[in-house]
């Protein structure tokens, strides 16, 4: 206790000082590690217990648990667009999974559109990804023509996990998102071999980075493909969970095991060159868990991957920075992925774009209890193409189901102050807060385009000519 307070302290001094990085040595470090459809259930901090996080769970114990924490989307490739640039993507039309076409430079995060890479550049820092990308195939959108000074990883949205499997040496010899998954790795632009199963093979590359970087600052953005599908992992990871009776529970299991073991080391490599101090660390899943396809669980939410529901964008979240942020702190209030640019953009005294204002906030005030107001008023989603959304405000939050087509149709309402499950519609008891909530997601909506490039599963695009 006392070292928190005196944390606190060394802080408040600083914040009045000019200095926000109070006793830390210049610049934190930032780490962003990001699972692939993971479970809001399945990590230990959120009540997991039938697999073991041991390792994300000391990022949240020596940190913060974000208990009611969004993504900006409800799929892989929107969501990823949202953290990595701090703003909503429906703004600037990324509302779809990229359809697979690298030679196709108008497929992805739009050039106009900074990258958290870009935005530290000038604080010098060093920025490097390791893992999924899945904002752009093309030379142009590559992860090293958008800020980024190292890429070791793949640029669609998964990846088998064996070495075996990954047959196809160029990323532009794969004619189609299924071939993606089984390119070489790439190192920078150049395909390599793996040797280990892919998220050792992700881990063992975090820590080489840190190690590389270790003078910082640094940004490293590991984004792992696990667990996203397919379901693969070593026979003896896998013999770990034979008591699980679900095959696709088991073999998920594993992978999740798996990660949380190379975090571990990621985590001790950082312990080891005295830099865990001044470096603030983010994990998260991308999405919700994808309960159908890949055994996870988001209970007690409702719904899972791609919906509106909270099962759907409402994720596991928790994040470290020793000295800074107390140590086993739980925060309630909404906060989303779009949060993590603003934060590190403010601890580094960094202007945003007047014309792509950020949609995240600085949540360090927040934490310390400097700033009382919830960072967000509301959370918002838009699903284009399903013709769906959801807001919340406060409490309250409205969903409109996916394939709504009658735009008129009833929306849902709900009060997740007691009913997290979003079981119980009150739409006939409060129509009047029902319709202000309405009026403001409209309003939001109104700001935001349509979707600009085509989509993995639309059927047109499919069957045009390359």
């Amino acid at each position: 206790m006392k070292h928190h307070i005196a944390a606190l302290a060394l802080f408040v001094l600083a914040v009045l000082s000019g200095d926000v990085f109070g006793a830390n040595p210049g610049p934190p470090n930032l780490v962003v590690i990001v699972a692939d459809d993971l479970g809001y259930a399945d990590a230990g901090f959120n009540g997991n217990s039938d697999i073991p996080t041991p390792n994300i769970d000391r990022i949240a114990k020596g940190g913060v648990v974000f208990s009611d924490a969004y993504v900006p989307f409800t799929v892989c490739a929107p969501s990823r667009a949202g953290l990595i640039t701090g703003r909503y993507p429906q703004r600037f039309g990324f509302e779809r999974n990229p359809a697979w076409r690298p030679t196709d430079a108008s497929i992805g995060l739009p050039r106009e559109e900074k990258t958290i890479a870009e935005i530290l550049r000038p604080a010098g820092y060093t920025s490097g990804v390791i893992g999924k990308w899945h904002l752009g195939a093309h030379d142009t959108l590559h992860p090293l023509s958008r800020g980024f000074d190292e890429f070791y990883g793949h640029l669609g949205g998964g990846h088998r996990y064996f070495p075996d499997d990954l047959t196809i040496q160029h990323t532009l010899e794969a004619k189609d998102e299924p071939q993606s998954y089984k390119t070489w790795i790439s190192r920078g632009r150049v395909p390599v071999r793996t040797e280990r199963y892919l998220t050792d093979e992700f881990s063992r590359e975090a820590v080489e980075f840190v190690n590389r970087h270790k003078d910082g600052p640094f940004f490293l953005y590991l984004a792992y493909n696990a667990p996203h599908a397919p379901l693969q992992a070593p026979r003896e990871e896998i013999e770990k969970f034979q008591h699980v009776p679900d095959e696709k529970r088991r073999i998920y299991s594993a992978m999740v095991n798996v990660m949380d073991r190379g975090i571990g080391e990621l985590l001790n490599e950082l312990d080891k060159l005295g830099l865990s101090d001044n470096t603030l660390i983010f994990f998260l899943s991308d999405n919700g868990g994808a309960v159908g396809s890949n055994g996870s669980k988001n209970t007690p939410l409702r719904g899972g991957k791609s919906d509106p529901f909270e099962g759907g964008f409402r994720v596991p979240m928790a994040a470290r920075w020793p000295g800074v942020i107390p140590a086993g702190i739980t925060f309630s209030k909404p906060v989303t992925a779009l949060d993590i640019l603003a934060t590190i953009a403010a601890a580094n005294h960094l202007k945003e774009d007047p014309q792509r204002p950020l949609d995240g906030v600085n949540l360090v005030p927040h934490l310390l209890g400097q700033e009382n107001r919830v960072p967000h008023e509301r959370i918002y989603l838009r699903m284009f193409d399903a013709k769906s959304y959801a807001m919340r405000e406060g409490d309250f939050k409205i969903v409109k189901p996916k394939q709504a087509k009658d735009t008129n149709a009833a929306l849902l309402f709900f009060n997740l102050a007691n009913d997290q499950s979003e079981k119980n519609n009150i739409a006939d008891l409060e129509p009047a807060r029902l319709k202000s909530l309405q009026q403001s997601y409209e309003k939001w909506n109104a700001q935001l385009i349509e979707p600009i490039f085509p989509g993995l599963n639309m059927k047109e695009w499919q069957n045009a000519k390359p």
